[in-house]
């Protein structure tokens, strides 16, 4: 039986992955949703989210953001031209992005000045406890776990993620109408760049673990790039559950909103 894996339908379809991929995906589904649905996001549609909670937001993200370019070059030094046709599909992807996303880091600074977090304070100033807790993860798992767990985990689950609540924020008129006039376009640039209308970077992603693992890959392995899905997705809802936390900790949200 042939265990490779290539990929013959739409790109952007779960269709097109094997059966151990969507169940993985599935699986997970519970502990996306309560990334995606958090109500920091309705917040800060709605332009209520108090000067607290926007601090805590961009700084408190601030270090996963910086650091991305480093876990993908983690990722990219596990890799070995010519081993296997995953190996190949990930040094090619992984080359070619961790330049795209150098410039991702100076624009969430513009972003953060735009919204009245000034960039010293995302830079340097002190960030919620608790909200280290995804950028650990995601050191960790590039650092010390397998090629397709690093994937899955930064590029499949926390750019996916991102994507999805990128464009929630993206899209509110009330939301880009509160950012300065003469500072509007490039505050935006980070959320237009990661919202999700078009974005295959997660879906390139899968498919590069798809292609490293093959069709049928043991349980255990299965198992544990799930569990590596899941720690992402409840990094990314501790992150936000502190910033509305502290928010309601200095004053209610629509207190200090009004």
């Amino acid at each position: 039986m042939n265990n490779r894996f290539e990929r013959t339908g739409p790109l952007t379809e779960l269709s097109s992955y094997p059966q151990w991929a969507q169940d993985m995906v599935g699986a997970c589904e519970e502990a996306k949703q309560s990334v995606i649905r958090h109500e920091l996001w309705d917040l800060m549609r709605e332009v209520r989210l108090p000067r607290q909670g926007t601090r805590d937001f961009m700084a408190g993200i601030w270090p996963v953001i910086e650091r991305f370019p480093a876990y993908m070059a983690r990722n990219l030094l596990k890799t070995q031209y010519g081993r296997s046709p995953g190996d190949n599909l990930a040094r090619r992807w992984l080359v070619r992005n961790i330049r795209v996303e150098q410039n991702h880091a100076e624009y969430w600074l513009n972003w953060a000045e735009g919204a009245g977090v000034a960039r010293w304070e995302v830079l340097y100033g002190e960030r919620a406890p608790g909200s280290q807790v995804l950028a650990d993860w995601c050191e960790e798992v590039s650092r010390d776990d397998s090629l397709a767990a690093g994937i899955v985990a930064t590029n499949y689950a926390v750019e996916g993620a991102t994507g999805e609540w990128s464009q929630l924020i993206y899209d509110s008129a009330s939301y880009a109408q509160s950012l300065p006039t003469d500072k509007r376009v490039q505050s935006l640039r980070w959320l237009q760049l990661h919202a999700a209308y078009d974005d295959t970077h997660p879906w390139e992603a899968l498919e590069i673990v798809c292609t490293l693992k093959g069709n049928a890959p043991v349980a255990d392995e299965v198992d544990h790039l799930t569990e590596c899905v899941r720690r992402s997705y409840i990094g990314m809802r501790v992150l936000a559950d502190r910033c509305v936390d502290r928010s309601r900790v200095y004053g209610t949200v629509n207190e200090e909103a009004a």
